[in-house]
């Protein structure tokens, strides 16, 4: 019986769980988690990585005697070594404003046509291609890693890049499932800093042996390449009994799509604005970031409001579709007071804006709903492929409000779990490596407690209630 270390790092906290697959189950326990504080310095904003890899070994030396450790985290984000391995300065964080006007003067220059037939990707001002361009650094450069890439070369000393996470990057070509060094140079970005790729499911190379020592584990600790972008652990944990569901991985971020055998990268899906990222087994994770509960937490930071319960409570007492907001306005991608935003947004598009914080939150909660139920019907229109069930998975599947009012909007049943989807996923693909799984979303199944959700009615006032809210840009 083997148990494996899933390194799991999101926008605002890191954990490590231990996944051991015991008579038919899989078992998830955690067994330590550690803040993710982002650091301005010299007004940019950067990520704390040391702390972050500190965080890492407090978990294994935690974890104990483990058979293998598998890291995810999100998108996007590098660090940069030189030519003796050594970190160029900390990663600067995808919500700093230094890529600010990149995408459009690269967009004027090459083309929205060209990017998207080669990457596939949703046009975003913080995709990594667009921070390269902004890069001081650059010119020291020798490797880029990818945050997972990053810690996963300190545990080994072993570089390379995982394909679900650099197909993120915008210099991932979706059609070949390679890097494209044509489009690099094309940019004036040096190819020779794009690391060789592996795929999730391959051994990466085993734990340093000081390294071990020092945190009192057996030498030849393996650690595994998994689906090392937290959006393809998860959906890879997507309890789903057939081919045609939706998912939304539901935290910081709503990655809401489908699982497609291959990439959509027509004419009306650039303008659409969806993405084809690589998921487990060479799966097309076809998809839309939605900001998502980003500006929930938001406001609950500005109010400094902990009861997130009883403020949910109560906005479901509240009136329904009283102000609506596109979760996708580039107003709510910083940090910073989201109920005045929220305010300044509706009164910049002729609406009252709410009253209280409950109101807040369910003009929060209606409008993320709206945007999950315009994007899977715009996923199905576009792709081809009919849904009869969406899996809602991560931090937004304990929040049955949300889960409710996504069922009504999208008239379609609502499974919600697990929560800890992307930690679950990252553990079961290291077990599989080992042999000891052979279906995942069944073993996921037959694990995880799943809540149901059911269309209530009522689809003609979420008709009429899409028809208020903005077509994002």
């Amino acid at each position: 019986m083997s148990l494996h270390a899933a390194v799991d790092l999101g926008a605002s906290s890191g954990r490590v769980m231990t996944v051991r697959v015991d008579g038919g189950r899989a078992h998830l326990t955690e067994v330590h988690r550690f803040a993710n504080r982002p650091v301005r310095v010299n007004g940019a904003l950067h990520w704390d990585v040391l702390a972050l890899y500190q965080g890492v070994l407090d978990g294994l030396r935690a974890a104990g005697p483990v058979d293998s450790v598998g890291v995810d985290s999100w998108a996007v984000d590098y660090g940069l070594l030189d030519g003796d391995g050594r970190l160029l300065g900390n990663p600067v964080h995808y919500r700093d404003d230094r890529t600010a006007g990149i995408m459009e003067a690269v967009s004027a220059r090459l083309g929205d046509d060209l990017l998207y037939q080669v990457s596939g990707l949703q046009f975003l001002p913080f995709t990594t291609v667009y921070q390269l361009l902004a890069e001081p650094a650059l010119d020291r450069a020798h490797t880029m890693l990818l945050i997972p890439d990053l810690l996963a070369y300190w545990l080994t000393g072993v570089v390379g890049a995982e394909a679900t996470n650099a197909s993120t990057t915008g210099l991932y070509d979706v059609r070949t499932r390679a890097w494209s060094h044509d489009l690099a140079r094309d940019l004036g970005l040096p190819p020779g800093i794009l690391p060789p790729l592996r795929e999730p499911g391959t051994p990466i190379g085993t734990l340093r042996p000081e390294l071990a020592a020092d945190l009192a584990l057996p030498g030849g600790v393996e650690v595994t390449a998994v689906a090392s972008h937290d959006t393809a652990s998860a959906v890879a944990a997507v309890p789903a009994t057939t081919e045609r569901f939706a998912y939304i991985s539901s935290g910081t971020w709503s990655l809401v799509g489908l699982d497609l055998p291959a990439p959509v990268l027509t004419e009306d899906s650039r303008l659409a604005n969806f993405t084809n990222e690589v998921g487990l087994d060479g799966a097309i994770r076809y998809l839309r970031n939605v900001m998502g509960l980003w500006i929930l937490q938001e406001c609950l930071r500005t109010w400094g409001e902990t009861d997130l319960p009883a403020l949910l409570t109560a906005a479901a007492r509240e009136r329904p579709f009283a102000a609506l907001i596109d979760p996708d306005d580039p107003a709510f991608l910083p940090p910073g007071d989201m109920p005045a935003r929220i305010a300044a947004y509706c009164e910049r598009t002729g609406q009252r804006p709410p009253d209280g914080r409950a109101a807040t939150v369910r003009c929060v909660l209606e409008s993320l709903a709206l945007a999950y139920r315009r994007t899977i019907r715009q996923a199905v229109r576009l792709s081809g492929r009919d849904v009869d069930v969406v899996h809602v998975v991560g931090g937004g599947a304990r929040n049955a409000l949300l889960c409710q009012m996504t069922a009504d909007a999208t008239v379609l049943p609502v499974v919600a779990g697990p929560v800890e989807a992307a930690a679950l996923g990252n553990g079961l693909v290291q077990a599989r490596a080992h042999g000891q799984v052979d279906d995942i979303r069944d073993l996921v199944r037959r694990s995880e407690p799943l809540q149901t959700y059911r269309p209530r009615g009522g689809e003609t006032a979420w008709d009429h209630a899409e028809a208020r809210l903005p077509t994002p840009p």
